[in-house]
């Protein structure tokens, strides 16, 4: 079986620009260190169906494995500075979606 890469999204409400900014400073190298790459964000979305549309930021970043970005989520260093995102903003969901395995 192929390790598949994995890809994070995440949708938060920023309340303390400030707060937030002190995380936003510092998990770029966090998430280098498991192999992570930050894809983009957007504080405009657009919803084009569905019942619940979202507001707020949409993050998506992307790690090469399911442990990796377990691993990533359950580190020390992750956990502390995410103190900052918790204080600085509301977080409706982070949530893991598993890419493709390679085709034959």
């Amino acid at each position: 079986m192929h390790e598949v890469p994995v890809y994070m999204i995440a949708n938060l409400v920023v309340e303390d620009a400030d707060t937030y900014r002190k995380y936003e400073k510092g998990v770029f190298p966090i998430l280098k260190k498991f192999g992570g790459s930050f894809i983009t964000y957007d504080d405009n979305i657009e919803t084009f169906e569905g019942s619940s549309p979202r507001s707020g930021r949409m993050i998506i970043f992307t790690f090469p494995s399911e442990k990796k970005a377990k691993a990533w989520y359950a580190d020390p260093d992750y956990q502390s500075l995410s103190e900052y995102r918790r204080a600085g903003a509301s977080i409706q969901f982070l949530t893991m979606v598993h890419g493709l395995p390679p085709r034959k």
